[in-house]
C-alpha cells in the first residue's frame, strides 16, 4: 500500500537534504517483505528538524511597499488655455504683413 500526500521530492540534490530513506526486511517462512519508507522534511530556517535551505520551487509574494501615486496627473486643459497658446496672427502684429 501506498500513503501520500502531496509531492516528494525524488532527484537533484534536495533530495540529499530533505528526504529520510529507510529499509527493513522481514523474514517470513516462506518469503522475504521488504518495506521502504521516505520522509520529506519540512522547511526549518533554524534547523532543528529539517534544512535550512528553501526548495526551489517555493515562490515568495512580496506585498506592496505602499499605495500607487501617479507621478503626473493628468492636466485639464480649458478653452481659455488654448486660446491663450493659438499662436499669434498679422492681425496681432500689423508690421508683419507684407506691403504690396
Amino acid at each position: 500500500m501506498k500513503f501520500e500526500v502531496g509531492y516528494m521530492v525524488s532527484s537533484g540534490q534536495p533530495t540529499k537534504e530533505y528526504i529520510d530513506f529507510a529499509v527493513k526486511h522481514v523474514l517470513f517462512i516462506q518469503s522475504l517483505l521488504g518495506i521502504n519508507v521516505k520522509v520529506l522534511f519540512d522547511w526549518d530556517p533554524i534547523r532543528q528538524v529539517g534544512p535550512m535551505t528553501q526548495l526551489l520551487d517555493v515562490v515568495i509574494i512580496h506585498a506592496p511597499k505602499g499605495k500607487y501615486v501617479n507621478p503626473a496627473p493628468a492636466q485639464v486643459v480649458t478653452l481659455a488655455a488654448l486660446l491663450l497658446e493659438a499662436p499669434l496672427t498679422a492681425v496681432d502684429y500689423p508690421e508683419m504683413i507684407p506691403a504690396v
